[in-house]
């Protein structure tokens, strides 16, 4: 008769737990991020999944010898949680026994345990692996993990479902050259700049859909703001009235993701002193007015009526927030020539779009809109272009065989977290950066 064995996992107590095991023993694992050698005794500071806690290690209460920890050593600890009013937590960890699991085989090139990593960027970037260990820097991608969950929390429950599109694409969203090409089995095809035609065929079946992955941009910029590989939030719902529906949907879903962290990501938020912007209503303004406006306020030459520059964006969030203190603008109508084929053109104004860019502290982290649901006007926008409409016959399908009114956008996850948390570089909120230096690691 075979013997039916259960896996049975151990008992491991969480950093969140300690304070309500005071009085008892308890088992830990993690890594050793920093020893204090003091006289006669030792701090530990275990790198732990949910924090990192102080233990304190003495000849009194432990059965090894402290020699036997070094910093980044893997280890399973058994300690004594008892209590003590000078500790911030409440309690101190008395240190009893040790496993180690692993150790390094090397000094660590760049120091750490320190409450910042005192390097470049560039060797921030270069040894990742190791300083993303640092208290500060994972932070920062705790808080990315929750502005994801906060954002699918809220679309799932204004009835989003979630989708998964293909990256490796026939044709480009975007067109244009910055688009990376790669060989298919004999065929041509390209890496996704967006989930746009496939979030756009997904409203003609779930009506409202959202993603969150990765879109690729052969852009040959080096500056603070470009990547090459980014996140992308998309969300697409059909059957709205004005693409006002959609920056009203965005509104209301930052609004919920800054409350999410508030709650949610408090120690970070202070570790990385941090405050989050107050949301009530984002004003919006049409593009044409904002550059006026610009102008006007800064004695600045308009000299491009298709576009901001970086620095009118920042101009204009510096306008805004004097006046009505918001640290959000949407920029609405933008020239339909600057705009994509698949953009709706205003009936009131053909020139212009019924579209916007959502500015957030001086940088554009949104651009969305209503898209054209007709066959005929996609086909004669397409043709108006020089654009061959046989190379768009399966996104095409979406039009000649109905779909509701519809539009959506898309937001940059590195973007908006580094906004957020008032980064200069987006790539401090990427973890590992694709740019047109950068493969490794």
């Amino acid at each position: 008769m075979n013997t039916v064995k259960y896996i049975v996992e151990p008992t491991e107590t969480e950093a969140g737990d300690l304070v309500h095991r005071i009085g008892k023993t308890v088992r830990l694992h993690g890594a050793i991020y920093k020893i204090r050698r003091m006289s006669g005794f030792a701090f530990v500071l275990l790198r732990m999944r949910d924090a990192i806690v102080q233990c304190v290690y003495s000849e009194e209460y432990a059965s090894f010898p402290l020699d036997l920890l070094t910093e980044e050593a893997c280890v399973r600890l058994t300690a004594e949680v008892v209590a003590e009013e000078r500790s911030k937590s409440g309690y101190e960890l008395r240190l009893k026994e040790a496993r180690i699991l692993s150790t390094p085989c090397e000094v660590l090139p760049v120091v750490i345990n320190q409450k910042k990593v005192n390097t470049s960027l560039e060797n921030l970037l270069d040894y990742r692996p190791i300083t993303l260990r640092n208290e500060k820097e994972r932070a920062i991608f705790r808080i990315q993990a929750a502005i994801c969950t906060a954002f699918r929390e809220f679309l799932n429950a204004e009835h989003f479902t979630e989708i998964h599109s293909p990256k490796i694409a026939a044709i480009g969203a975007e067109g244009g050259a910055n688009i990376f090409k790669l060989p298919y089995f004999g065929k041509e095809a390209y890496l996704a700049q967006s989930p746009q035609f496939y979030k756009q065929m997904m409203v003609g079946v779930f009506e409202r859909v959202f993603e969150i992955a990765p879109v690729f941009r052969a852009e040959k910029h080096d500056t603070s703001r470009h990547l090459n590989e980014s996140t992308s939030v998309d969300f697409e719902m059909g059957y709205i009235e004005s693409f006002e529906e959609i920056m009203a949907m965005e509104t209301r879903m930052l609004r919920h993701c800054i409350s999410f962290l508030n709650k949610c990501c408090s120690t970070e938020l202070a570790l990385l002193g941090c405050t989050l912007p107050q949301i009530e209503e984002i004003p919006q303004l049409p593009f044409a007015a904002a550059k006026e406006w610009i102008a006007q306020a800064y004695h600045r030459e308009i000299t491009d009526m298709l576009d901001f520059e970086p620095e009118e964006e920042r101009l204009l969030c510096e306008l805004v927030k004097r006046e009505s203190g918001s640290e959000f603008v949407f920029v609405t109508h933008y020239p339909s020539a600057k705009r994509p084929f698949y953009a709706m053109d205003n009936p009131s104004n053909t020139e212009e779009t019924l579209s916007f860019d959502l500015l957030f502290r001086g940088l554009e982290i949104t651009t969305g809109g209503q898209r054209v649901h007709s066959y005929k006007e996609q086909l004669e926008k397409l043709c108006k272009r020089g654009m061959h409409k046989e190379l768009f016959e399966s996104y095409l399908m979406l039009h000649k065989y109905g779909v509701p009114p519809h539009g959506g956008l898309g937001l940059g996850l590195e973007r908006f977290t580094a906004q957020l948390l008032g980064f200069e570089n987006v790539r401090s909120a990427t973890l590992f950066p694709r740019d047109i230096h950068r493969l490794i690691p």
